[in-house]
């Protein structure tokens, strides 16, 4: 599985040190992560090695064991159960550590987060700001839900007992700690990996509230994860037409207008910031435009 995430077309693969690897087996675990790291090109995908919980016995060992052997070839580290701030910075003061002994750059590996508990997301703020490396808050739906006492057994499932999205209060509380500190926001596993209609669901819903993607645990996962975070085509030329047509009507040229319309709706800035992420997931997904902005306000 190791050389297969090599080729699938995702954005990070990620080597797993924490729950997918048995307590006898850690020490085993780190030697295969490092010779990942050593031996197989992962092309332009961020590279990521999630680490046991700061808590644990083994956290420690674990990231002066990957960075001190591979740690070029490394570009975040993933820190799983954060409950609260010290351990974020538990982890960034010993990368820049580590970093110093083996002559990387301090600073140039990155943290992920996990918010997995009811106290991690109580602390999600402080989480969030508590060091310049932390790129990413990523919720952990199996452990939250043990933290929570739910009645359920399917990691990631939505549930039908409950009227309405039971997990919808978290992820928007991680979402919006996430961005109010410029990270990326990421939602957790789905656990029946051939269930891919479920998965699906789950993943909409993530790109809907504008989570920037999804974890996928099966090659099989990896279709609907890219469909639900790319935009239509449709989408992705109202964003465009709305960038062009702003840049146009704002400009000398155009006659300095900031409020306009553009077919039956009005633009302004507001709309500009709107359109400007979807643009640009439609440019990364190669998007090829079908429509363009005419001085005429309309469509090409």
């Amino acid at each position: 599985m190791l050389e297969k995430a090599a080729s699938l077309p995702v954005d990070e693969v990620f080597l797993d040190l924490e729950d997918s690897v048995a307590p006898l087996a850690k020490d085993e675990a780190r030697a295969n992560v490092v010779r990942a790291l050593r031996e197989i090109d992962y092309g332009s995908r961020a590279v990521v090695v999630r680490i046991n919980d700061a808590t644990t016995r083994w956290a420690y060992q674990d990231v002066v064991q990957v960075v001190t052997d591979a740690g070029d070839a490394l570009d975040c580290l993933m820190l799983p159960k954060a409950s609260n701030a010290g351990h974020v910075v538990w982890l960034d003061l010993l990368l820049g550590q580590v970093e110093q002994q083996v002559g990387l750059p301090v600073g140039r590996i990155g943290i992920e987060a996990q918010i997995e508990d009811a106290e991690g997301l109580v602390h999600v703020d402080d989480i969030a700001a508590a060091s310049p490396r932390l790129e990413t808050l990523i919720y952990g739906p199996a452990d939250f839900a043990a933290s929570l006492q739910r009645p359920t057994l399917t990691v990631g499932e939505l549930s039908q007992d409950y009227p309405g999205d039971s997990s919808h209060y978290i992820l928007m509380r991680i979402l919006v700690a996430a961005r109010a500190h410029g990270l990326q926001a990421i939602d957790g596993p789905y656990g029946s990996i051939h269930d891919v209609d479920g998965y699906a669901r789950s993943a909409q819903r993530a790109a809907a509230l504008g989570y920037d993607g999804k974890w996928v645990l099966h090659p099989g996962q990896v279709d609907a994860a890219n469909r639900a975070f790319t935009p239509t085509v449709e989408q992705y030329d109202k964003a465009e037409l709305i960038l062009e047509a702003y840049d146009h009507h704002t400009s000398a040229a155009g006659g300095r207008v900031g409020a306009v319309m553009l077919g039956d709706e009005m633009i302004d800035e507001a709309s500009r910031k709107m359109a400007l992420p979807v643009a640009a997931r439609g440019r990364a997904a190669g998007l090829k435009r079908t429509t363009h902005f005419t001085l005429t306000g309309s469509a090409g």
